[in-house]
């Protein structure tokens, strides 16, 4: 750049070398401050590109970083597509009675058989809908007598319940089922109902399912 401004002053002291030395001296003076002021002006306009060009880039590796984020927390949706489906009982082994409890108590289904597209989580008892459509959910409780029932929750509002109470010892169950309209990220889990016990042991008799119908 500073040699094409050594050039544009030889051509113009060239050209200007006939006329008087005060008007060759401001004429030469004007357009060195023209060219400086020209010059400052293309430094700033490659400064403003650069500074643009290290923006897109840190987008592009913000937006490559969340891809590597989405392939690691759920690498089985992207290869199940739109399936999505799960089937779970209260314990993995031997017999467990639950409640009661003076509150509505989350459920943890810990013997998982299908979690096609690992949209249940074991752990926290919680389905949480990966996409938005149409779900079914189905629910079954057993108790040892008196009061069993659970209610089925979404986003932590209760959307319907079943509740079996019976004065013998043996046996008695409860069960539903609903269809819901989900968001992506809306979570529905299973609570044991206030005052009420369940059961379950390995002929898995308490059990939590769903699964996607279509998306919307």
């Amino acid at each position: 750049m500073k040699t094409l401004a050594v050039l544009a002053l030889l051509l113009l002291a060239c050209r200007v070398s006939a006329a008087s030395p005060v008007d060759a001296l401001k004429e030469l003076s004007d357009s060195w401050v023209k060219l400086r002021a020209d010059m400052t002006a293309l430094q700033s306009l490659t400064q403003e590109q650069a500074a643009k060009l290290e923006e897109q880039e840190a987008k592009l590796k913000g937006q490559q970083t969340e891809i590597e984020e989405l392939k690691e927390v759920s690498p089985s949706l992207s290869l199940s597509g739109n399936h999505v489906a799960f089937s779970a009982s209260l314990v993995a082994t031997g017999d467990q009675t639950l409640g009661p409890f003076p509150g509505h108590t989350p459920l943890v289904f810990k013997h998982v058989v299908t979690n096609i597209g690992n949209a249940y989580s074991p752990v926290t008892g919680a389905f949480t809908a990966p996409l938005k459509g149409a779900y079914h959910f189905e629910w079954h409780v057993i108790g040892s007598g008196g009061r069993t029932g659970a209610v089925l929750v979404k986003n932590s509002k209760d959307v319907f319940s079943s509740i079996e109470t019976q004065k013998s010892p043996r046996y008695n169950s409860a069960s539903q089922g609903a269809s819901l309209l989900l968001e992506a990220g809306d979570v529905v889990s299973v609570r044991l109902w206030a005052g009420a016990t369940v059961y379950d042991n390995t002929g898995r008799y308490t059990t939590f399912s769903g699964h996607l119908l279509f998306t919307v």
